[in-house]
């Protein structure tokens, strides 16, 4: 592409790159190590306990289905006649 026909982003891109840069503060990559690091803590303390809420739902739901065993059949509310005697 010629020098002419630049973009005129493209131009507007290499002049904020080219110019001067920000000061930036001499304690940021403290900052961000104290940051990812309470990040990751809170990550992994939401993961531990989705973990136990995921267990204490998963025993609940064994108690329950061993308490009403719903695979077994309901007995019969009508006694059958006795015949024969």
């Amino acid at each position: 592409m010629s020098a002419d026909r630049r973009d005129p982003r493209e131009e507007q891109v290499r002049r904020m790159l080219d110019g001067p840069h920000p000061v930036l503060p001499p304690d940021l990559a403290a900052q961000a190590v104290r940051r990812g690091g309470r990040r990751l803590r809170l990550r992994r303390a939401a993961q531990r306990t989705a973990g136990w809420l995921l267990a204490l739902v998963l025993v609940a739901f064994l108690v329950w289905i061993g308490v009403e065993q719903l695979w077994a059949t309901e007995p019969a509310q009508v006694t059958p006649p006795l015949e024969g005697w």
